[in-house]
């Protein structure tokens, strides 16, 4: 069993394909560019001459408005012809109950329009650039490709010099068709080469400044939500904590307790009925103590803290039952973080249990290491199958506590199994 993820390759466009998208893209580009220009130009003008009166506001932003559509238009002009990601990042909105100003001004106080503004300035210059490259290098390919044909009706007089002359090569027609030939073949070889930097000059300004702030975004959004995961991961697992520790070893204790003096008062009055009571207070105490020692699977062990993952991850499995394999990559273990050894821990401790009181597995494999900068757990078994995060506390919880960290756990788990539990998280951060 590989430790990385199967992915299906990735299918690059063939040349033709390539060159094909790369040409639209640069040619669209120009008249695009000269609309958008002439328009956000001429709003940024009108607006700022208007800026000593209220009619300023409503021009900027309706200015904030045409370049925003542009924007969005370029986006998918980069998913749909280039094939790029091109996020589209998140837009300030007013809110209920402002006021008309702040609704006015409301695309003014977004970082991503002013954006969206200066790239429809500055992209005048790069969607100049493609266009006009990728239409004189097309008339380049085409001359070369019919000079054959209409060069019969070009002039031929005595004071007429053709290139193949002038560099020598003579002065017949023939000469002239084969160099004109010769330039059009060499373009249409160099022409995916001078299509694509057309296309990426002009795509690259636009992924900056269009599409890096949403990737700012998700990784915020990520954080946040990490952070509130692992949040509310603790908690849960503390309340569940106190919940188990109330309802079961407390309660035990107290009924100890009691046992106890009750015992206490029979011994000289009643020996053998004080010995049936220390008897039951007896049972009571080794009953506490199963219930401590289960609750305390949800505590790091003093094994993983003391000798790392590895040693403690082959006590685990030693204590379980079922025909478990364990493969660990020692090597890349070593030196992760507590916090992450801790949560991989977690993860097959979880897995291990919930497939010793679900899935009636036979076999259990267990795989652990890192693989592309990622720590990855995974336990597969070949039990009934059926789980999911959401039917109990136990992979919810987990799954908390990965995010918490950054990672991520699937589980794939059909009916009749088989049943793959996979947590992945950074090994750095």
């Amino acid at each position: 069993m590989q430790l990385s993820a199967s992915e299906s390759e990735v299918r690059r466009p063939g040349v033709i394909r390539r060159l094909a998208a790369d040409t639209g893209y640069a040619l669209t580009a120009l008249p695009i560019v000269i609309v958008s220009f002439s328009l956000v130009l001429t709003g940024v003008v009108a607006g700022v001459s208007l800026a000593w009166m209220v009619l300023g506001l409503p021009v900027l932003a309706a200015t904030a408005f045409a370049a925003r559509g542009f924007a969005h238009l370029e986006r998918v002009r980069l998913r749909s012809m280039l094939g790029r990601e091109a996020p589209t990042p998140e837009y300030l909105t007013s809110r209920p109950g402002d006021g008309w100003l702040r609704r006015v001004t409301a695309s003014l106080r977004d970082p991503q329009s002013w954006l969206d503004i200066a790239w429809s300035l500055l992209a005048f210059a790069t969607g100049l650039f493609a266009g006009v490259l990728a239409i004189s290098w097309w008339a380049v390919v085409l001359n070369g490709a019919t000079y054959w044909f209409w060069q019969q009706w070009l002039p031929d007089g005595p004071d007429q010099q053709g290139l193949a002359e002038l560099i020598g090569l003579g002065d017949s027609r023939a000469a002239e068709i084969w160099l004109n030939t010769a330039f059009g073949v060499v373009a249409l070889l160099l022409a995916p080469l001078v299509m694509r930097l057309a296309a990426l000059v002009h795509a690259s300004l636009a992924d900056v400044m269009l599409s890096s702030r949403a990737s700012l975004q998700a990784e915020v959004r990520r954080a946040t939500g990490g952070r509130d995961a692992a949040r509310e991961g603790e908690a849960a697992s503390l309340r569940r904590l106190e919940r188990d520790i109330h309802d079961g070893p407390q309660q035990r204790m107290v009924r100890l307790a009691m046992d106890l003096g009750r015992a206490r008062q029979q011994i000289e009055n009643d020996p053998a009925l004080a010995r049936e009571t220390l008897d039951v207070a007896y049972g009571h105490a080794r009953e506490a103590i199963d219930e401590l020692r289960a609750l305390s699977r949800g505590i790091a062990p003093p094994l993983l803290v003391d000798r790392g993952l590895g040693p403690a991850l082959e006590e685990l499995v030693a204590r379980h039952d079922e025909t478990v394999t364990l493969r660990l990559e020692a090597d890349t273990l070593h030196g992760l973080a507590p916090h992450v050894e801790t949560c991989l821990y977690f993860v097959v401790a979880e897995a291990m249990t919930n497939v010793a009181k679900h899935a009636s597995a036979f076999r259990v494999e267990v795989a652990v290491g890192v693989a592309d900068g990622r720590a990855v757990a995974q336990v597969s078994d070949d039990g009934v199958g059926g789980a999911h995060p959401g039917k109990g506390t136990g992979l919810a919880g987990l799954e908390q506590r990965v995010q918490g960290l950054g990672g991520t756990l699937t589980v794939t788990s059909p009916m009749n199994g088989p049943t793959v539990v996979r947590a992945e998280v950074p090994t750095a951060g």
